[in-house]
């Protein structure tokens, strides 16, 4: 199918402004699809309220207006420039909750502009917490016990009834903005005040807390036609009660079986149909691997911050994919740019391990609470790539501009046994050194999984980081523990400070055995 032949002009709605609690990512997105939509001959008028992106460069697209993004701006610059289509699906919550007022308020249909991406509906059913549980128990896909919430009573209702501890989801908001999970009446006070202010419908989820199940992502593709593929699965390092925005991202999933992956799969693909999106779409899940039952979290009928990792970990430009297919192309007939001869209808298939780690601004907020959980509070994250988990993973923290080279933080060594203790059950963002700290300390693997929930084949991974730098601790560095060494992802300068040697050393002794990076 051609792309919709009455498309001249699109309006595509940015990002918005970068705050903490909402990754920057978008910013990624809506200059891919400025992009895309220009190369099919589309005129783009582009609205963000943020100069500091790629995004409002005057060369990005034919029309960038640095304004609010408000109904009223949106309105009068929709009836200076007249644009045929509206594209909200790239540019986050922000965009999806303008062109829903915009639509219900019956504008659009009176300046004959056409959404491009999804119908309102399929908005509504993917961000209203009651439609779209009601649409999940239609298809037969499972969700936790729960109940919509409007007042502060109802949610201590529910509680009473079946006890705590409690999620509070609101409706439409960014990064779990004003939810949490509740142990106990004071707590879900709190969070069901925060969430219905936060709540542009004044509308929570409430349900039975779910937390400590793993917590797994698939991002999918659907056109108009409805064929769909799976572009990525990803797995959350901490398990469900952690915002994904805040943990550990590993891609491809690693610790499910085929059974568990395939099941997975299939339901995802049957919830985008559902919803008849046209373009990416991310679903959560929470997974119980003990009886292999599952819950679907939540969708995002949209391209979401999950999407610019998906992007990058794979080499499939999903916000560029799905803004071709908002103005009517299809699968089978849009190219890869980034294979140039593979259509989008082909499934990424990755031979490599991509390690996502967020990044936090507790560094220039220190008097910040820095306990992580359902509310988001990254600003940004970091992505790299390996053979091996473990390389990629100190890739990672080596990125994470945080001076440190090695999953070891100093100010962690001079907390107790119980201190630590306490920070393996209390996350925050130096989980990850806490974990690393434990296992120097002879905390057992299974200790640390019955304090965090975190997958046992993670632990096994870091502490198999661990037994490295005991080994390049206690022995001479020869040619064999040096490739193992660097094999596993450890830096120059942590081997040269395990092994009381200088880095210039350790390089040049890497140089006389050969022992160099190479590039996939």
């Amino acid at each position: 199918m051609p792309k919709n032949p009455l498309l001249k002009k699109v309006l595509v709605i940015g990002s918005g402004p970068i705050v903490i609690g909402q990754g920057a990512e978008f910013d990624y997105s809506g200059t891919q699809a400025v992009q895309s939509l220009i190369e099919e001959g589309l005129e783009v008028v582009l609205v963000n309220s943020n100069p500091a992106t790629i995004m409002t460069d005057r060369e990005t697209a034919h029309k960038v207006y640095i304004e609010p993004l408000t109904e009223q701006y949106i309105k009068k610059i929709i009836e200076r420039e007249k644009p045929d289509g509206l594209l909200p699906t790239l540019g986050g919550q922000t965009a999806l909750n303008l062109a829903v007022r915009l639509a219900e308020e019956g504008f659009l249909k009176k300046n004959r502009i056409a959404l491009l991406g999804c119908e309102v509906e399929t908005i509504k059913q993917a961000e209203d917490r009651k439609l779209f549980k009601e649409l999940m128990i239609q298809i037969g896909e499972p969700v936790p016990d729960s109940t919509i919430i409007h007042s502060l009573e109802e949610a201590l209702k529910f509680a009473d009834k079946i006890g705590y501890p409690v999620i509070v989801r609101p409706a439409f908001t960014l990064g779990g903005t004003g939810g949490g999970i509740a142990a106990n009446e004071e707590e879900l006070i709190k969070f069901a005040q925060s969430g219905l202010s936060a709540s542009p419908i004044n509308q929570c989820l409430v349900e039975k807390s779910i937390a400590g199940l793993k917590e797994i992502e698939f991002e999918v593709m659907r056109d108009q036609l409805d064929r769909c593929i799976i572009v990525c699965h990803m797995e959350n390092f901490d398990p469900v009660g952690i915002h994904t925005g805040d943990s550990i991202v590993f891609a491809p999933c690693l610790t499910l079986n085929d059974r568990e992956l395939q099941m997975l799969r299939s339901s995802a693909l049957k919830i985008i149909r559902s919803l008849k999106i046209a373009g990416g779409c991310n679903v959560q899940y929470a997974l119980d691997s003990r009886t292999q039952e599952y819950y679907v979290i939540e969708v995002n009928p949209r391209v979401s911050r999950s999407s610019a990792l998906a992007s990058k970990a794979t080499g499939y430009p999903i916000a560029k994919m799905a803004a071709k297919i908002a103005i009517g192309l299809n699968l089978d007939e849009i190219k890869n740019p980034i294979t140039k001869n593979t259509y989008a209808c082909f499934e990424p298939a990755l031979d490599y391990i991509v390690t996502k780690i967020p990044r936090w601004p507790f560094d220039k907020f220190e008097t910040a609470n820095r306990h992580l959980g359902t509310q988001m509070k990254a600003t940004g994250e970091v992505m790299s790539l390996a053979r091996n988990l473990e390389e990629s993973l100190l890739k990672s923290v080596r990125s994470l501009e945080l001076k440190v080279d090695h999953i070891e933080l100093d100010e962690l060594k001079t907390l107790s046994p119980i201190d630590l203790k306490n920070r393996l059950i209390k996350a925050d963002d130096r989980r990850l050194f806490v974990i690393g700290e434990s296992l120097r300390r002879g905390f057992s693997i299974e200790e640390i999984f019955k304090l965090t929930h975190i997958d046992l084949f993670f632990l096994k991974k870091i502490h198999h980081i661990i037994s490295i730098e005991n080994e390049l601790k206690k022995n001479p560095l020869t040619q064999d523990l040096l490739r193992k060494a660097k094999k596993y992802g450890l830096a120059d300068s942590a081997i040269a400070r395990f092994t009381n040697v200088t880095e210039d050393e350790v390089r040049e002794k890497r140089h006389e055995l050969n022992i160099r990076p190479v590039f996939k």
